[in-house]
């Protein structure tokens, strides 16, 4: 494994591989590494001839006031679990050599980032593309692996990439959770060890927004409710937000069908739990008794 420090240096490196017929599998990270992060190496690892890994907090994502300055690092033991998982470059560049001016070309992806984290976090998704977008150009062909548990940054990166025409296949890996159902993050290590307690109530809460959903209910207020009242087992944590949508827009668009997706972030003292899970429903014509429909 190589610790590449430099854009030009990952560049001759990757150009190389691919000259020689290689593949290129990169997982794009802010470090401090979990079991989900290493799932999304072992899916690069298996299926590319060679895997990047890129460690960078990245300040454009972060909005004032959250928590750039705390966000937790370990480059020692991220680095020692890149070369456990069998990875070939760990990309760590420094800030200046991202951005060794102030950054005036941002990307955005308005639509597929207005709603949900865009209402509480509005520059929060314009900071990732940007960011990705300057990782795609770096890195160059490759598949990209990204983690479920931010669903809209999946929906995000997909769009950019489909509009700018980057040579990227971009994969959703699973969820990766605790044996209680709470999602792996970066961010439970600021979890109280009541709100610890309290957490995996987003997984419940998701789990009734299912049940509904899979039993036939299509209205996205009924699912949403479901889900709140489920949350009621975590008093410490505040709502920001319920949400069933469709699975590629993140958006209502009438009765729920086809893929779509439910979606959940709640507040406690220190850390922003999300959590998002998948459903399909077949879409039904007027007088369908149970048959799958065509209808629009």
């Amino acid at each position: 494994m190589e610790i590449v420090e430099t854009i030009a240096d990952l560049r001759a490196r990757l150009h190389a591989d691919r000259a020689a017929g290689r593949t290129v599998g990169f997982v794009p990270t802010m470090g401090y590494l979990h079991a989900g992060h290493v799932s999304l190496i072992d899916a690069a690892v298996a299926a590319d001839d060679r895997t990047v890994v890129s460690i960078f907090v990245n300040p454009l994502q972060f909005a004032p006031g959250e928590d750039l300055a705390d966000y937790p690092r370990d480059l020692a033991a991220d680095t020692a679990a890149c070369a456990a998982a069998g990875v070939d470059y760990v990309f760590v560049p420094d800030l200046a050599e991202m951005y060794p001016r102030p950054v005036e070309t941002v990307v955005t992806v308005p639509t597929v980032a207005a709603p949900l984290e865009g209402v509480h976090r509005p520059s929060h998704f314009a900071g990732v593309a940007t960011v990705v977008a300057k990782l795609f150009a770096i890195v160059g062909p490759c598949r990209a692996y990204f983690g479920a548990k931010d669903w809209q940054q999946v929906a995000v990166v997909r769009r950019l990439v489909a509009d700018l025409s980057f040579p990227v296949e971009v994969v959703a890996c699973p969820i990766v959770r605790e044996s209680d159902g709470l999602a792996l993050s970066s961010r439970n290590v600021y979890l109280t060890e009541e709100e610890r307690r309290q957490a995996p109530a987003l997984r419940r809460a998701l789990d009734a927004g299912l049940a509904l959903a899979n039993a036939g209910e299509t209205d996205a207020a009924a699912v949403e409710a479901a889900m709140a009242d489920a949350l009621a087992a975590a008093p410490a944590g505040t709502i920001d937000y319920v949400a069933a949508v469709q699975a590629d827009s993140l958006l209502v668009d009438g009765p729920l069908h086809d893929d779509i997706r439910l979606l959940v972030a709640v507040r406690f003292s220190k850390a922003r739990l999300i959590d998002n899970d998948g459903a399909r429903i077949p879409r039904r014509g007027p007088d369908d008794r149970g048959a799958l429909s065509s209808a629009p």
